[in-house]
């Protein structure tokens, strides 16, 4: 789970996973071409660490490889840390929290 962590921590690792999960199975040409600035070698490092972390699977098409979001990490992470409260509790304080926000309370 460390692994996890430590991948989720850098903004642009979870930019590359949010991209993943809007459109699954990107090649890496796909996933440079929408992060400006950052460099072909440092998408594939980051790409690197994700697979690490087993939170990106990639499949080999021909001459192309493929990456698809792994979520199986992020829900077990959501079991242990979130998952022992309980959901209407939370759905609770959330929506006081919006009404407070918001005056309505």
């Amino acid at each position: 789970m460390d692994a996890v962590f430590k991948a989720l921590a850098d903004g642009s690792r979870r930019e590359l996973l949010d991209r993943l999960r809007a459109d699954n199975g990107q090649t890496l040409n796909e996933l440079c071409a929408g992060l400006g600035g950052m460099t072909r070698q440092a998408v594939s490092k980051h790409l690197g660490v994700l697979e690490e972390a087993n939170l990106v699977a990639t499949i080999k098409r021909g001459r192309e490889k493929l990456h698809y979001l792994n979520p199986v990490p992020i829900h077990e992470i959501a079991e242990r840390w979130i998952g022992k409260f309980e959901r209407s509790r939370l759905d609770a304080l959330s929506a006081l929290k919006a009404a407070l926000e918001a005056g309505d309370a």
